[in-house]
């Protein structure tokens, strides 16, 4: 990870860390790597999404190691030194500063420690349709509906997740979420 991380430039690698910290903070569901990685590639560095996700996941886990320990600035940089670390000098720095400027600030408590690992919602996407044809019948002219759903993992990685639904499908899914609707309101 370490070679990939030398890769990204420091103002990005700074962008990941403090996406990190605000996502440890739960003031952003997730880090979204994969548009990261759109505009770190734009920028002409070769990197993919799964690379990125890689390093996101380790500075995660070096943070939220670091925070549950209480680490000071110099005991994480001092800690990251003791490893061997191959971390490259710009990603160190980077580290550094994040942690000094907002590494207090992770809260560690109880509840979040024991957080049930499911993912967490971020937006819904829909689309009507209409299939007009296809190489086996002259005319379909069938309705369906195309949702996407953005996702944040417990690591904290944005995901879409996409599928299809007839109109009776999606006249079920409806009920549902009304029931759940209705439901929420005796609370």
């Amino acid at each position: 990870a370490a070679d990939k991380i030398n890769l990204i430039p420091q103002d990005f690698f700074a962008e990941l860390c403090e996406q990190i910290i605000q996502h440890l903070n739960h003031k952003i569901p997730g880090v979204n790597t994969a548009e990261l990685c759109q505009r770190i590639q734009t920028s002409g560095i070769e990197i993919n999404v799964g690379d990125l996700a890689k390093i996101a996941n380790i500075i995660s886990f070096l943070f939220s190691t670091a925070a549950r320990n209480n680490l000071s600035t110099e005991e994480l940089v001092t800690t990251l030194g003791n490893a061997g670390s191959a971390l490259p000098k710009h990603a160190v720095q980077v580290i550094r500063h994040v942690w000094n400027e907002q590494g207090k600030s992770i809260s560690v408590s109880e509840d979040a420690r024991n957080m049930a690992t499911v993912g967490q919602f971020v937006d819904i996407k829909w689309k009507l349709g209409v299939a007009m044809s296809s190489d086996a019948c002259r005319s379909l002219k069938y309705p369906y509906v195309t949702v996407t759903l953005k996702v944040a993992d417990p690591s904290g990685q944005i995901t879409d997740k996409s599928f299809e639904m007839t109109i009776p499908q999606f006249k079920n899914f409806f009920r549902q979420f009304k029931e759940m609707a209705s439901v929420l309101e005796t609370v």
